[in-house]
């Protein structure tokens, strides 16, 4: 049996598809901040899947959700740079306290392995390939509160010797992303606007390049990281092989407008992902083309998405820019 906290979001989903396939029943817990309840819809008739609608933090130690439990996934969390820009409290409450109350629940349960989702942002304006070992350099709250539920699992693994990995994740996209929420993934912009039939909103030029990783291969990376002997690692995660927002933009198809470029923003993303594919014999199974006829099949799904607009976008990042452009802070 599997635990998947945050299973009813967009990797959380995947996720519990692959461990159902694999033959383990599995425990979802979600508070549908973020995710939707519709995302598990293929597994309504199994009597294997279970979900629970609760928040993280309310998790007590010896929560019968996480018994017997042989692995935790633990994707739940909030997103997006603005909202943690302007609301960084709220970021840290659910990202570091949540995963503390995921840890002890995994702890007393005795889990054999608890995988943590972190993220790349960890990084910041990092230099590329971007290898484990970068110098962390956090650019914003929310990669701060990731990085830093990160340091809670280590700390756990450490003192608890409860086993946990790491999984640090640059570009993820797929079916089932995130619909809602301020202004963020390219793709759920980009996928509204076709849709709308209005232009994309390019942000600088489009040379800026993504390390896009499809969900199917982020869950099939999870899975080896948790089960394998090996404990208290961290690996990267992506293609290894950026592309161009130009290059989404060709495969889209559609007219396209230019917005201003966003500090704290790199210009490539790139994992590094060398130690994942020697440690754990994973490799990337799905090609960034393959991947975006895979969301375009299923395009319906961002109909009721939010209609961005070079002013909403304007609107929506004025925090933004106004907290991390140089200079002093008003």
């Amino acid at each position: 049996m599997a635990v998947v906290t945050g299973g009813a979001g967009f990797i959380g989903s995947h996720m519990t598809d692959l461990l159902v396939d694999r033959g383990f029943a599995v425990r979802v817990i979600d508070s549908l901040v973020g995710g939707r309840e519709a995302n598990l819809k293929q597994h309504a008739a199994n009597p294997d899947v279970a979900f629970e609608r609760r928040d993280i933090r309310g998790l007590a130690p010896d929560d019968t959700l996480f018994a017997g439990a042989r692995y935790v996934f633990h994707y739940a969390g909030i997103g997006d740079i603005v909202p943690s820009i302007e609301r960084p409290s709220e970021y840290m409450s659910t990202n570091v306290q949540g995963t503390v109350a995921v840890l002890e629940a995994a702890r007393h349960a005795k889990v054999q392995k608890l995988v943590y989702s972190a993220s790349s942002s960890c990084y910041g304006l990092a230099a590329t390939p971007t290898r484990e070992d970068h110098p962390i350099a956090p650019q914003y709250p929310y990669a701060l509160s990731k990085y830093q539920g990160e340091q809670a699992m280590f700390h756990w693994g450490q003192v608890y010797r409860l086993p946990v990995n790491s999984v640090r994740i640059f570009n993820a996209y797929g079916t089932r992303s995130r619909t809602s929420g301020a202004y963020g993934a390219v793709f759920g912009v980009f996928l509204r606007q076709k849709l709308a039939g209005t232009p994309f909103t390019v942000v600088g030029d489009g040379t800026q390049r993504r390390d896009f990783v499809y969900a199917t291969d982020v869950a099939a990376a999870f899975f080896a990281a948790a089960d394998t002997p090996m404990t208290n690692q961290v690996w990267n995660l992506g293609s290894g092989n950026p592309q161009s927002v130009n290059r989404l933009v060709e495969l889209l198809g559609g007219e396209r407008v230019t917005i201003p470029k966003r500090p704290g923003e790199p210009d490539v993303t790139w994992a590094d992902i060398g130690k994942l594919q020697r440690e754990l014999g994973w490799s990337p199974k799905v090609s960034f083309e393959e991947g975006v006829a895979k969301i375009v099949a299923e395009i319906d799904y961002w109909r009721e998405a939010p209609l961005w607009t070079p002013e909403s976008i304007a609107q929506a990042t004025d925090t933004w820019f106004r907290m991390l452009s140089t200079g002093p802070r008003g």
